[in-house]
């Protein structure tokens, strides 16, 4: 039940991954996940066979399958999206190599959690439970839409995070923060405003900051992005890019706080040290 529990919570997962997650040797895990795998309780998305030739002995990546979906929604486990279960075999490799970065960063941040006290990791879906109810009954309630003007034209720009988590400390308080995984597929600028690029995305985190999205959304205070980038190049050129972007009421270039995938893989996201968009040094903790 736990690794069909821990499917349904990030909905890809390599083999290692659940290994991680659920504290056992990858050998005892892989064995078991060939057992519910042919049980027809996990299901192996098709897309990665395309990249195993040149992979090598890459983890196989694993999905809820349609009767793990029914297994767990007989012990009481909220799983409405049964569409989704059925369509994650059938998956592009585009998706699921994103969506694999993503995890790749919730669990290191679950993970940096283990065997503290003074630190609780709030998923996703406790955000939304505890969201008000306007927010609960949103089919994205993790979509921020913000209007904004540009070469004195006005358009609306909707930007949705690939993560959204917070950190709550004993006395009740918590901080909260949006997680945006780039791969250096997106343009960091385009000539038109009205074409998606990251400084639009940047943009719209902006507008929906200080127009006070997040507290009529989540009842947050104030939030943070996190950016993982793919270099130091990407790095400096979102940076320089922010710094150009001005919107009168929200926190500008300290929105935001950036670090590249390789930075993090040797080091975890609590203990590592950011750059906000002013180029301070930051923690999230």
């Amino acid at each position: 039940m736990l690794i069909l529990r821990q499917l349904l919570r990030y909905r890809f997962l390599r083999s290692t991954h659940i290994a991680a997650l659920v504290g056992r040797s990858l050998d005892r895990t892989n064995d078991r996940l060939c057992r519910l795998f042919h049980a027809g309780y996990v299901d192996r998305p098709r897309a990665q066979l395309d990249y195993y030739p040149t992979a090598g002995s890459a983890p196989m990546v694993y999905a809820l399958g349609v009767l793990g979906a029914h297994l767990l929604s007989e012990r009481g486990v909220d799983c409405a999206n049964m569409d989704r279960t059925r369509n994650n075999r059938e998956a592009g490799r585009p998706f699921i190599e994103h969506q694999l970065e993503i995890v790749d960063f919730h669990v290191a941040l679950e993970r940096s959690m283990r065997g503290r006290s003074d630190l609780r990791l709030i998923h996703p879906e406790e955000v939304i439970a505890s969201a008000p109810e306007p927010t609960r009954r949103m089919r994205n309630p993790f979509a921020l839409r913000a209007r904004i003007s540009q070469a004195e034209r006005a358009h609306d720009v909707g930007v949705v995070p690939d993560l959204v988590f917070g950190l709550q400390f004993p006395d009740g308080s918590r901080r909260c923060f949006m997680v945006e995984i780039d791969r250096g597929t997106m343009p960091v600028n385009r000539a038109d405003a009205t074409q998606s690029s990251f400084g639009r995305k940047m943009l719209g985190y902006l507008h929906a900051h200080a127009e006070g999205r997040h507290t009529n959304q989540f009842g947050w205070k104030t939030f943070r992005v996190l950016v993982v980038t793919t270099d130091q190049h990407r790095t400096r050129l979102m940076v320089e890019t922010l710094r150009r972007l001005e919107v009168q009421r929200s926190l500008g270039p300290s929105l935001f706080f950036f670090a590249s995938g390789g930075e993090l893989r040797s080091s975890d996201p609590l203990s590592h040290i950011w750059k906000d968009g002013a180029d301070r040094a930051v923690r999230l903790i």
